[in-house]
C-alpha cells in the first residue's frame, strides 16, 4: 500500500505540473454551498471517509467480545483503550476520570486516521483536488480545537457550577491573573489548532514537491523520487502519530484545568 501510494503521487504530479495550463501546478478544491456556508469537496470526503473507517475499525474489532479467548481484533481495540487510558488517567487526576476516556478514545481515532488518509494517494479531477488529510485544512483543525475548549468550560460549568468554575478558573492564585487567563483561552485553542494543521498540510506539501522533483527528468529521476517518497511517508507515519497523541493529550490537559480544584 505504501508503494502504491507513493507511485500514484508520482503520476497524479506528472499530470498536475506538466498537463496544466502553460505547466502550473493545479490543485485547487471545488467549493460548494450549503445553507449559506461553504464547503471544501476534498475535506468533505475525507471526513466522511474518516468517520466511515472508524466505525468499521470498532465494528470489526468488537463483533466477536470474549472474555476468556479475546481475539486479535480485540486486543486490537483494548491496546488502544489501554494507550488512551493512560492519557487520560496522566492529565486528569479526578477520580472519574474514566468518563472522559471515550472522548479521548474518539478523539485519538478520529485524529490519526484523518492524518493518515492523504499519504496513500491523492484524488484529482480535471483542475481540483478531491482528496486530501481532513486536518490539512485549518477550517477542521481550529474546529476541532475550539470544540474541545468549549466542552471543557462546559464540563467545567456542569461540575463545579457557574460561580464556582469562575472562581476556580480565573480568580486562583490570585485575580491579577484574569487578563492572562483571558488571553489563555484563545492562544491555546489557536495552537492547539495550527500545531496540528501546521504539521499534516507541510507533510502534504513537501509529498507533492517531492514528486514533482521525481517527475522532473522523467524516468531519470524516478528512482531517486521513489526513494525520497519512501523516507518521507515513513516519517509522515511517524509525524501523524505523535500529532494524534499531542492534540488528545494536551486536549485532556486543558480540560484537567477545567474540571479540577485549584488549591491555594
Amino acid at each position: 500500500m505504501l508503494f502504491y501510494g507513493i507511485v500514484v503521487n508520482l503520476l497524479r504530479t506528472h499530470k498536475k505540473y506538466n498537463g496544466g495550463k502553460k505547466g502550473r501546478r493545479v490543485e485547487e478544491s471545488r467549493i460548494f454551498e450549503l445553507f449559506g456556508l461553504a464547503f471544501s469537496w476534498n475535506t468533505v470526503l475525507a471526513t466522511i471517509a474518516t468517520v466511515l473507517l472508524i466505525w468499521g475499525l470498532c465494528v470489526w474489532c468488537t463483533r466477536k467480545l470474549s472474555v476468556d479467548q479475546p481475539g486479535k481484533p480485540q486486543l486490537f481495540l483494548e491496546t488502544i483503550i489501554d494507550f488512551v487510558r493512560g492519557i487520560v488517567g496522566g492529565a486528569i487526576t479526578d477520580p472519574n476520570a474514566q468518563m472522559y476516556q471515550l472522548l479521548g478514545l474518539t478523539l485519538f481515532l478520529f485524529v490519526f486516521v484523518a492524518n493518515m488518509l492523504g499519504l496513500p494517494f491523492m484524488l484529482n479531477y480535471g483542475e481540483h483536488s478531491y482528496w486530501r488529510s481532513p486536518t490539512a485544512d485549518p477550517i477542521v483543525c481550529l474546529s476541532m480545537a475550539a470544540l474541545m475548549i468549549l466542552l471543557s468550560h462546559y464540563i467545567g460549568v456542569e461540575k463545579q457550577g457557574f460561580k464556582g468554575y469562575l472562581i476556580n478558573g480565573y480568580t486562583k492564585p490570585m485575580k491579577a491573573m484574569i487578563p492572562l487567563k483571558i488571553i489563555e483561552e484563545f492562544t491555546n485553542t489557536i495552537t492547539l489548532a495550527l500545531r496540528l494543521y501546521g504539521n499534516i498540510f507541510a507533510g502534504e506539501v513537501l509529498l507533492g514537491l517531492i514528486a514533482n522533483l521525481a517527475t522532473s527528468a522523467g524516468l531519470v529521476t524516478w528512482p531517486v523520487g521513489i526513494l525520497i517518497q519512501i523516507i518521507w511517508q515513513g516519517f509522515s507515519l511517524f509525524v501523524g502519530s505523535i500529532q494524534a497523541y499531542i492534540f488528545v493529550t494536551l486536549t485532556m490537559v486543558y480540560m484537567s484545568h477545567k474540571v479540577e480544584t485549584e488549591h491555594e
